[in-house]
């Protein structure tokens, strides 16, 4: 039984089945021993009758009359009979409505003692019976000991019972009915919000929704928030190796194009150490995008310092091969010993792509200034890093959206639309930022700002 509903409804239906098993037993016993009380009361009161219409004879024997106030101890088969016996048992009075039946003599009560009993005819038909035996005094003084007893037929109490029996359960079964259609329909809006999760978790997996909306009950709010972030996680783990890889293709573009422009110059003395030079910048950029982190650079606690000179040095040079035929001019301005403290890999993609990017639209020059930007108490410089081009520029409204993935402004052009939008997000896990103006090249300014980690951080 794997429905939830449907194991709701059993279990209600054995819970009802129990509580009505249990009401319809009290029930049953109540109606039970009440009427029994009630047939012990009207037995007593018709005893109580004989005795008073009990008699002394002349033979100085009790007598009863043939007429008594109880038309039915006259009525044959009427089911009450009574009778008279004296101290050796012998039946001295009996009633006409127990003409032809022989009604046992049962137990003798003590004297002045109540006995009820139940008793059966030959003809097995029960019978509720009171006895009371009693010292009878005359008027000569004697006394002699005397039984009274009244019996009545039980077939029409006991016929009561089974139709309250009847009744009780026609009942009980129609309200058992009735809750549990009633508790289904209730169980079906209950279960409305179940339904509705699976139906947008459907949903999500068919791509006509992104995630779980927020108006469920309070006790499966906590569960949709859950799966929102699960959905979240996963999509975000998602883009991250997409991502990745858009990286890495982005970033092996560069020395592939620079070792394809080496092969042109192969006889070069210098051939195998140049091309072996972009082999092993391949080799970084592979094992950087594989170990990348997805938390800031800036939080680590141990910063790593770059080389600036150094780094943009071979970057320029690998340029210069991958852009030959056009032969760009570089003017590079930067201050004497400067170190960036942060990962190797990071700022060759934040330089690496915004030179690739000069080089890629410039007319012949580019110009790259990188100067600190140190504060006080700080205990690693930031960097300012500009990079310019004497090319046709950026508009202004487009800059926004060329800072996001796979927006290019001429599709013409080689590329993957994603260098800006790297170059944005190392910013940024560093706390820095990227702005576009034009350049006094007469093209676009890309500066990268990061700011410096503070003592006080």
């Amino acid at each position: 039984m794997n429905s939830l509903s449907s194991r709701l409804l059993v279990s209600v239906s054995i819970l009802l089945l129990l509580f009505f098993g249990i009401t319809i037993a009290v029930l049953d016993t109540a109606f039970t021993e009440a009427g029994e009380q009630a047939r012990r009361d009207i037995l007593d009161g018709h005893l109580v009758a004989l005795l008073a219409a009990a008699e002394q004879d002349d033979n100085d024997e009790l007598v009863l009359p043939d007429q008594l106030r109880e038309p039915r101890f006259g009525q044959i088969g009427s089911g009450l009979y009574g009778e008279l016996r004296n101290d050796a048992g012998d039946v001295i009075w009996r009633s006409e409505s127990a003409l032809g039946l022989d009604v046992p003599e049962g137990v003798v009560p003590e004297i002045g003692n109540h006995l009820f009993a139940r008793e059966t005819l030959i003809d097995e038909t029960p019978l509720l019976t009171l006895s009371l035996a009693v010292q009878w005094v005359f008027d000569d003084e004697e006394s002699k000991s005397y039984v009274f007893k009244v019996a009545e037929s039980l077939d029409s109490f006991n016929a009561q019972i089974a139709g309250f029996r009847k009744q009780l359960f026609g009942w009980f079964a129609a309200v058992a009915a009735t809750m549990l259609l009633a508790f289904s329909f209730l169980l079906r809006g209950l279960m409305k919000p179940l339904r509705k999760i699976e139906s947008e978790i459907g949903e999500i997996e068919g791509g006509e929704r992104t995630s779980l909306s927020d108006q469920f009950p309070t006790e499966l709010t906590g569960v949709a928030r859950n799966m929102n972030l699960l959905i979240d996680s996963e999509r975000a783990r998602s883009d991250r190796y997409r991502f990745t890889l858009d990286n890495l293709a982005h970033s092996l573009k560069t020395p592939l194009a620079a070792m394809r422009a080496l092969l042109g110059d192969r006889n070069n003395e210098r051939f195998g150490e140049r091309f072996n030079e972009q082999i092993d910048r391949m080799d970084e950029i592979v094992r950087y995008q594989l170990r990348k982190p997805a938390s800031s650079a800036a939080d680590n606690l141990v910063l790593q310092s770059v080389n600036v000179d150094k780094e943009i040095t071979r970057l320029v040079d690998g340029l210069k091969k991958v852009y030959r035929d056009k032969s760009p001019e570089f003017e590079v301005n930067l201050e004497a010993g400067m170190q960036f403290r942060g990962d190797t890999g990071d700022f060759l993609e934040l330089a690496g792509n915004l030179l690739d990017n000069a080089c890629k639209w410039c007319e012949k020059k580019v110009r790259i200034s990188i100067v600190p930007s140190a504060a006080a108490g700080a205990i690693a410089s930031g960097m300012v890093l500009s990079v310019s081009d004497d090319g046709p520029g950026i508009p202004p409204d487009a800059a926004d959206a060329l800072l996001q993935r796979g927006m290019r402004l001429d599709e013409s052009t080689p590329g993957h639309g994603i260098g800006l939008a790297v170059v944005k997000d190392i910013a940024r896990s560093y706390g820095g930022q990227l702005s576009i103006k034009g350049s006094k090249l007469g093209g676009a300014e890309i500066t990268v700002s990061i700011p410096p980690i503070n003592s006080a951080q």
